[in-house]
């Protein structure tokens, strides 16, 4: 046990990336010890024979696309139509866009780059202060990790083995919850 440990801070002493010292720590503990290397290989790709996790690089995907094709700005503009005409329009309608951009991307960091990256500069020619225009995009895009489909929710099903419908139908209403009341802080 210590000796892989020793391998491994040896391997990030003389600047190996941490993801090949742990592969390389590893692969010498077990070729060390008399294992078949074999069984390496086999954990390698079993840990990433998952369906489940395939949806991940999907929703990235889907982002990349969405900011892409201008479907961003669209959900802007659906959103300001809401919601827009509310005491502080343009941020009311910035925390509905995040709630259905997190509908699609599931992830905030998404959610963040690909609303915030228009969003901020239509506040501020809207005349909102640079930073409340920044609380308010991030604030609003963690959002995406609540509600479905969220990547959290599908990590955490495919490690505890839980159903994914399931948390997604648990994290809709906390979502919504989430968004309303950020809504409603907004407002005041």
């Amino acid at each position: 046990m210590w000796m892989i440990i020793g391998i491994f801070f040896l391997m990030l002493l003389i600047g190996v990336p941490v993801a090949f010292g742990v592969g390389i720590s590893s692969m010498l503990y077990l070729a060390l010890n008399g294992k078949d290397l074999v069984i390496l290989t086999q954990r390698i790709f079993a840990g990433g024979d998952s369906f489940t996790l395939m949806a991940i690089p999907l929703f990235m995907l889907a982002g990349s696309l969405m900011n892409g094709s201008g479907i961003s700005e669209r959900i802007i503009t659906l959103a300001d139509r809401g919601v827009g005409h509310i005491r502080g329009g343009l941020a009311q309608g910035n925390i509905l866009a995040s709630m259905l951009f997190a509908g699609i991307s599931g992830s905030a960091a998404a959610d963040a780059s690909g609303l915030g990256s228009v969003l901020i500069p239509a506040m501020r020619k809207r005349g909102y202060d640079d930073d409340f225009s920044v609380v308010v995009t991030a604030a609003s895009s963690t959002i995406g990790p609540i509600i479905p489909p969220s990547i959290m929710f599908i990590l955490f099903a495919s490690i505890a083995s839980l159903s994914v419908g399931q948390l997604f139908i648990a994290g809709l209403l906390p979502g919504i919850i989430v968004g309303l009341s950020q809504m409603i802080t907004t407002y005041f």
